[in-house]
């Protein structure tokens, strides 16, 4: 090997190097679009039997089958969206009425009485944090300016949501228009393998977003129960966007906890805090049991029936990915990972860690 031939090779490296650097910055900035896209081919997955009923039941043409699929979808949404307008208007109204002043007294007095049984005990809490203060330092003032933040995000939110209706169509309209766009870069002699490994894909996914919407229905009822019992009002709406948050791995329950709670309070700020205060701890408690059926019971199930990988798996897979990626990641991991592991099998499957991972697909 003589010198120009090395250097040749160092320069092939160097610039695969910088194309493959760029190509991820590139990724990088366009990863709303990337999401985007994998939005569009998960309502196309879902809203393709809707589809085809109407081409073969009804003998509507292409364009029209995926028209009233479309009209389906996006009306179940604002349908949706319809069910949490009435909340919003109460708790605004709720809020607009905070007095703050007296909710502070209120925590003052909670904290006092906390201290003073804390004191009988000889456990002197009072008198070890008086000087931090920490009631003084907390800023009630950061619930409006949470609801400002929330309306802020609705110009970005309509931006993707007319984006991922018009990739939805033409991914609807034409079923096979993803796939063969994939398959134009993919060598004769690996179709074959790559069909297969897209058809396992599509059976494993459809089976996970099943799983998923039975995991939100077990937490529905049970939130929309607790939450009735204890008389909160629109109790159905939050029991199902409190489920809903659960979509996020792990940092959903967190939100749909204090979600529930801060609901609860502001529900019941007619009502002397000492009686919302235990109100909310039962809620709080009934929320910790949802959880617990669906931590040792729901996710268990889907996870291991529906893409065929060991829970122990699927928990660091989702950690990684939201390190790597935040929370966009988590919710797109188990779906990424599935995928990854049917082509890693279809591809190596001689390797002997692909053949302990995919031993159950």
């Amino acid at each position: 090997m003589n010198s120009k031939t090395l250097a040749n090779g160092i320069l092939r490296a160097i610039f695969t190097l910088v194309f493959i650097a760029l190509f991820l910055y590139f990724l990088y900035q366009i990863q709303s679009v990337i999401v985007y896209i994998v939005i569009s081919a998960v309502i196309s997955l879902t809203g393709s039997p809707l589809v085809q009923l109407f081409r073969n039941r009804f003998k509507l043409n292409d364009s029209l089958s995926v028209v009233l699929a479309m009209l389906l979808i996006v009306g179940s949404l604002f349908g949706l969206i319809l069910l949490f307008i009435p909340l919003v208007i109460e708790q605004g109204h709720n809020l607009s009425l905070l007095n703050i002043e007296k909710l502070q007294g209120n925590l003052n007095n909670v904290y006092v009485d906390v201290a003073r049984y804390l004191e009988s005990r000889h456990i002197y809490l009072e008198s070890s944090l008086q000087d931090y203060h920490l009631l003084s330092k907390i800023n009630y003032s950061a619930i409006p300016d949470f609801l400002n933040s929330i309306l802020s995000g609705f110009g970005t939110f309509s931006i993707a949501f007319f984006s991922v209706l018009f990739i939805s169509f033409f991914f609807l309209k034409d079923r096979r228009l993803l796939e063969n766009s994939f398959m134009i870069v993919i060598p004769e002699t690996k179709k074959h393998r790559v069909k297969k490994s897209i058809y396992t894909i599509k059976h494993l996914l459809s089976r996970y977003f099943l799983g998923l919407l039975i995991q939100i229905l077990i937490l529905f009822v049970i939130y929309a129960i607790v939450l009735s019992v204890f008389g909160i009002k629109n109790s159905i709406v939050i029991a199902f966007l409190c489920a809903l948050l659960n979509l996020i791995p792990y940092i959903g329950p967190l939100i749909s906890a204090v979600l529930m709670i801060v609901l609860t309070l502001s529900s019941n700020m007619h009502n002397d805090f000492n009686e919302t205060l235990p109100t909310t701890i039962y809620v709080l408690i009934g929320f910790c049991f949802a959880q617990l059926i669906d931590n040792f019971f729901s996710q268990p199930i889907i996870f291991s029936r529906s893409v065929k990988s060991h829970p122990l798996e699927i928990f660091l897979v989702i950690i990684i990915t939201g390190i790597l990626f935040g929370i966009i990641g988590m919710v797109i991991a188990v779906p990424a990972y599935t995928a990854l592991k049917v082509i890693l099998k279809e591809f190596l499957s001689e390797n002997k860690i692909v053949k302990h991972l995919t031993k159950d697909l």
